[in-house]
């Protein structure tokens, strides 16, 4: 007698618009011989969203161009099933009409495939990823834990030195060794915008309430005769609403130019008023440190938000000195920005 599976997809809709779906098996039988088909496993799937729109003002510069005004929007779908071998298996993808260039085989704007992954674990093996896209490395993951990025807000900025990353990588995080202390490796293969590959791990400790301690090494070899070792530290601590942070990466390379090596400092102070609203101080100072007429880039602000159920009103008001390392007068800017999220 032969037992043939079919699937039976289950859909509910949960009271927080989340919708969960169930694929369980049933079983037919027909008159024939003694096999048994493969068995099928439950799974559990999510679709989760956001959208939001914001705009923004860069003062200094070039001439004026008045208000730049945007917006975002994605849905991800994520998977979720346990095997009988306790192996949790989860995949999930992202949905972004503004894709754009970077994702694989879909070189022009307006695709809809975007970040996506495989990820296989247990509490006793670890974490497995397999990142297709929207990855990253160990070290670059961690570059800049202190601010958030706000040396990014689109006034001309150089960004903070990181290693590889790439699509289609490895990311590994192992088992509990110590109470309190996370342990990630990640692998970037050999590919043609990646002439060798190369290994990153990050390390950090979280055993002592409201502290974080964070160290993360990797390489960048994305251009022959310019490989680069990468290292970050930073460290956090929370003490009721106040939250303060610092961060420092180095990016030592082994190209001749004097602005090849680029250190990066961070610091902030968060306070939380309430469960609602926050605000922080942010400062960032990136630097070429073996070039003589170095000129630091430094950039600080003051962010503020305000989150009620799945909506979210956000601004900043940034300063940057020195933008892209330049003396120039042009190169003092500053910005405002206001916006709006919406999680679904």
């Amino acid at each position: 007698m032969i037992i043939i599976p079919c699937l039976l997809l289950i859909i509910t809709i949960t009271n927080k618009g989340v919708i969960n779906m169930n694929i369980k098996k049933i079983g037919l039988t027909a008159l024939a011989g003694s096999l048994v088909a493969t068995s099928a496993y439950a799974m559990d799937m999510s679709v989760t969203g956001g959208a939001s729109f914001e705009v923004q003002h860069v003062n200094g510069g070039a001439a004026n161009s008045g208000k730049a005004w945007s917006m975002g929007n994605s849905v991800t779908f994520t998977g979720s099933g346990e095997l009988d071998n306790g192996l949790t298996v989860t995949a999930s993808f992202e949905l972004d009409q503004g894709a754009g260039a970077g994702v694989k085989a879909e070189t022009d704007t307006g695709k809809p495939f975007d970040s996506h992954g495989l990820t296989v674990g247990s509490d006793t093996f670890g974490t497995l990823t397999f990142q297709g896209h929207g990855g990253a490395a160990a070290q670059s993951a961690v570059d800049d834990m202190a601010t958030g990025d706000i040396w990014d807000n689109g006034m001309g900025h150089a960004a903070a030195p990181t290693s590889s990353s790439t699509d289609n990588m490895l990311n590994y995080k192992l088992p509990t060794l110590v109470d309190g202390l996370a342990v990630n490796v990640s692998y970037v293969p050999h590919t043609a915008a990646q002439y060798e590959d190369t290994m990153d791990y990050a390390l950090a400790y979280t055993g002592f309430e409201g502290l974080t301690i964070g160290y993360a090494s990797g390489e960048n070899k994305t251009t022959k005769g310019s490989e680069a070792d990468v290292s970050t530290y930073y460290l956090s601590y929370a003490f009721g609403p106040l939250t303060v942070a610092y961060a420092n990466t180095e990016y030592d390379s082994e190209a001749t130019t004097s602005t090849a090596d680029v250190d990066f400092t961070g610091y902030s102070v968060a306070y939380t008023v309430t469960d609602e609203i926050s605000v922080a101080y942010k400062v960032s100072d990136t630097s070429t440190p073996n070039d003589s007429t170095d000129a630091d880039q430094e950039v600080n602000g003051v962010t503020a938000s305000y989150t009620a159920g799945g909506m979210t009103i956000s601004g900043k008001m940034i300063n940057g000195d020195n933008m892209a390392y330049s003396t120039a007068a042009s190169a003092d800017k500053s910005m405002w920005e206001l916006a709006a999220s919406f999680a679904f």
